[in-house]
């Protein structure tokens, strides 16, 4: 996969958060959903799982009646860049 450093570390918490010990980090693709069918066909609990080891790396968290947050876990590519962007804001 053509994954950024950022999102290659991204990959990893995912995985370790969520123990998917079939699924290699380097083989998330960025732009493919990683919820419903398709993807990794995460749930909403999973993402819960993500959320909070999200928070517990970068100290950022999300809130569920934000539409924001939807858009953020839609794909590894847009997990990663809503996480940068907070990590990076003053």
């Amino acid at each position: 996969m053509n994954q950024t450093p950022e999102q290659a570390r991204m990959a990893v918490l995912i995985v370790d958060a969520l123990n998917l010990e079939d699924v290699d980090p380097r083989d998330i693709d960025p732009d493919e959903l990683m919820f419903g069918d398709e993807g990794l066909a995460l749930d909403s609990i999973d993402a819960l799982e993500i959320a909070v080891a999200i928070a517990e790396e970068f100290a950022v968290h999300f809130s569920a009646k934000d539409e924001t947050t939807r858009e953020a876990f839609a794909t590894l590519g847009s997990l990663t860049d809503f996480v940068m962007k907070e990590v990076d804001a003053p």
